[in-house]
């Protein structure tokens, strides 16, 4: 079996955040791999630190303490731009008030790789172009982003970070405001890349039974502990279990799904 390549991978991180007054501890000594070609998702209950997590690995926050890596260099080590040749983040902020249209919303994942004056060069506007055929939003092109629906939007911005052309795409819940057929089609695509271009993309997601019929791997954060595995092993040692702390949501290993009492 050929190795496959360890794109990011942490060394005993610590997650969380200081104040003046205090450290907050998210999670401890957290020893995580994102290899190429797979499509990881992130879960876990609301509040429990899910972007913290996000944030610390794209270098965005500091860590309490350990370490991240990327292509096995301290991520802190890049500047900006290396960084953004090698990491693609799309967060769930609000884009600043623009008159984007997507196919330049798009072209802006080209910034790491343009000249000062940004001029998009032959690849530039071919990797754009590629990022909306592969999402099929080439029909959306010439719309204004602030007229397109949230799941348009956020098919976008999976475009912009497609565009970017890192080896390691980071979302955090780009399924939140989809319905159950876009939220469908938008695990389905994420999948595709993985497989057909080697990227590593990593995701976190409330949608649980979806991530558990399509992720190759899952980290799921629970009670303090973070643990990284294929939903197999998950469904079989019972960490789904520890998901949520509430008598009337249990798992069913057979069915592969939470289930009400």
């Amino acid at each position: 079996m050929e190795n496959v390549k360890n794109i990011l991978h942490t060394s005993n991180l610590s997650i969380g955040y200081r104040s003046k007054k205090e450290i907050v501890s998210i999670a401890k000594n957290l020893n995580l791999n994102f290899q190429e070609g797979k499509l990881i998702t992130l879960i876990g209950a609301n509040g429990i630190g899910k972007s913290t997590l996000l944030r610390t690995l794209t270098g965005i926050q500091k860590s309490l303490s350990g370490n991240v890596f990327l292509n096995n260099k301290l991520i802190e080590s890049y500047d900006n731009q290396t960084l953004a040749q090698n990491l693609s983040v799309v967060l769930t902020e609000k884009l600043p008030p623009s008159n984007l249209t997507v196919y330049e919303l798009v072209a802006l994942g080209r910034q790491p790789y343009t000249n000062w004056i940004g001029k998009l060069s032959a690849l530039d506007i071919q990797k754009a172009t590629e990022a909306i055929q592969l999402t099929n939003i080439a029909h959306l092109s010439d719309k204004k982003h602030f007229e397109i629906s949230d799941g348009q939007l956020q098919k976008a911005l999976v475009a912009r970070a497609l565009a970017q052309d890192t080896p390691l795409i980071i979302l955090d819940e780009p399924t939140t405001h989809l319905d159950l057929l876009h939220k469908v089609s938008l695990f389905k695509l994420l999948k595709k890349l993985t497989k057909e271009t080697g990227k590593c993309i990593l995701f976190s997601t409330h949608d649980i039974d979806l991530a558990i019929q399509l992720s190759d791997e899952m980290v799921v954060m629970a009670n303090g502990s973070i643990v990284q595995n294929e939903p197999c092993n998950l469904i079989s040692n019972g960490t789904f279990n520890t998901l949520f702390k509430d008598d009337n949501i249990i798992f069913d290993d057979q069915k592969g799904k939470f289930i009400f009492r």
